[in-house]
């Protein structure tokens, strides 16, 4: 009898601990227990003031908090809640990254990932059809009446990465993207040119990233591409 009552302790004991632990793991796992990026907090409108949309990958998630920043009190600056990616995600995804809402200006860039070498020496998204999908976003983004603001594609550190990038392949995609730009008249910030003389002050060692610092910089660039579509 004392070990049978023993026994149905120790299960007791047991199963109290392991709900216990769940419960904890199941806290630390929830959203309110991860940190959130800034850049991914959604916006409140002012709505006296124009609403802006950054769209782009890794890099524009940067540089959105310090252009947010530089902008408050000025416009509502908002992003896609993720990252842009290539083209193909762009093209699939922009109805929903666009939305309902009236946007005054869309300042844009797709291009790091499409150039990406993957396995068997390809690139990800080919020039051709790189600017093919382009066209098609550009039209799309078009449609919304917006200004609209196309960012070069920022320059790639020399010496191996993973993945594999190429600094003369962010010189031949920008050159389609300039092209197909200047055939849509929409005008561009040209991150690339800004970037590339600073990239030892502003870029993280043999990472196509930037440090807090450099995202700050790029967003003072962004800033006056965007001051001067609000005028």
């Amino acid at each position: 009898m004392k070990l049978t009552l023993g026994l149905t302790l120790s299960l007791c004991l047991i199963a109290a601990l392991a709900a216990n632990g769940a419960e904890s793991a199941k806290k630390a796992a929830s959203p309110a227990a991860q940190r959130i990026n800034p850049a991914m907090v959604p916006v409140t409108d002012d709505p006296a003031l124009p609403r802006i949309l950054l769209i782009g990958d890794s890099i524009s998630i940067g540089y959105t908090p310090p252009v947010r920043d530089m902008l408050k009190g000025k416009a509502n600056v908002h992003r896609i809640l993720t990252n842009g990616g290539p083209t193909i995600r762009g093209v699939a995804s922009l109805d929903k990254w666009l939305g309902t809402g009236k946007w005054d200006i869309i300042h844009f860039n797709f291009g790091l990932h499409d150039l990406k070498i993957m396995e068997g020496g390809k690139h990800q998204v080919s020039l051709q059809d790189y600017e093919s999908n382009l066209k098609q976003i550009t039209a799309r983004l078009k449609q919304t009446q917006a200004k609209l603001i196309w960012a070069t594609t920022t320059p790639v550190p020399h010496g191996p990465a993973n993945p594999s990038r190429h600094l003369e392949d962010v010189q031949k995609y920008n050159a389609v993207a300039e092209k197909v730009m200047k055939d849509a008249n929409v005008p561009i910030n040209d991150l690339y040119t800004f970037a590339l003389p600073k990239l030892a002050e502003i870029q993280r060692p043999n990472n196509v990233h930037f440090t807090p610092a450099g995202y700050k910089v790029l967003a003072e660039q962004v800033v006056k591409s965007l001051e001067q579509a609000m005028r």
